[in-house]
């Protein structure tokens, strides 16, 4: 489970919902002190929320991005449904897609960020439709399925969410966490699990456990891609996510002290990888 460091936006940004066709998302939309150079649209991953780039925020709005983090379906503070075919990965990717135009893609293509399973969501949504992006980012997210002990870890979770409360599977896994980790993250990482809704985990895991390589579509589309990760990835190993990198012909970078999420982990150096692809562009 990602982990931001606070869940308190910085002055550069505002709480909102984001108006699109498909419905309103809860989004952390933040500003630079002049026109923006460009937009970025970031995607979080599994279990997380727009919370996980909080910490992207102030210096991306400071080099001159306008950055908008988002809830997805489901995710926190967006709504979402109960029935699992709501969480479709193309249903998923469209939001996405509604999203971009919600911030006027239109006419200024956004830059478009997923983490981990965000990060496949943004890909589907770019092979329905790349018009709408600049470029891609795929952060700590993989060409495939997460590795083995992950796809285990996701059938046993999957299996609790169908059968008890969220409070119980809660306390369930924090009594598997390291105690250093357990007794440090308060109520706010309480809050945002017991809001998710179970549907949008057990369908979003299984996407996780059983996603096809589509390295070959996405390079086929054309779109710039900058592929970024930590030095250590638990859920896609850093070589796997190497080879991806060649495949795409992308952009690569690997954040020194960061794992899968970088964006938690050294979040002034990943704005900084963000900011200097942006810019080559």
């Amino acid at each position: 489970m990602s982990r931001p460091p606070t869940f308190i936006p910085p002055p550069c940004a505002r709480a909102r919902a984001l108006r699109t066709a498909r419905g309103d998302f809860a989004v952390l939309d933040a500003s630079p002190p002049a026109a923006p150079r460009g937009t970025a649209l970031l995607v979080p991953g599994y279990t997380g929320s727009k919370e996980d780039f909080i910490a992207l925020l102030e210096p991306l709005a400071d080099a001159g991005y306008r950055a908008v983090a988002v809830d997805g379906r489901g995710q926190f503070e967006s709504p979402g449904t109960d029935r699992r075919e709501g969480y479709a990965q193309e249903e998923l990717a469209r939001d996405v897609l509604a999203q971009a135009a919600a911030l006027g893609a239109g006419e200024d293509p956004v830059h478009l960020v997923g983490h981990s399973l965000g990060g496949q969501i943004g890909r589907a949504g770019v092979l329905l439709d790349a018009a709408p992006f600049r470029s891609l980012t795929l952060m700590s997210s993989g060409p495939a399925a997460v590795v083995e002990a992950q796809r285990v870890k996701l059938k046993i979770l999957g299996d609790a969410l169908a059968t008890m409360t969220m409070d119980d599977v809660w306390a369930a896994m924090r009594a598997f966490e390291p105690p250093a980790e357990a007794d440090t993250d308060g109520e706010d990482l309480r809050r945002r699990w017991l809001r998710h809704h179970p549907a949008q985990l057990i369908a979003t895991g299984r996407l996780l456990a059983t996603e096809p390589d589509r390295v070959a579509e996405l390079a086929a589309a054309g779109l710039p891609v900058h592929v970024l990760s930590g030095e250590s990835d638990d859920v896609w190993p850093v070589p796997v996510l190497d080879e991806m990198a060649v495949r795409l012909g992308a952009r690569r970078t690997r954040i020194g002290g960061a794992e899968h999420s970088p964006n938690t982990d050294r979040p002034d150096a990943t704005a900084a990888a963000l900011v200097s692809f942006w810019d080559g562009l």
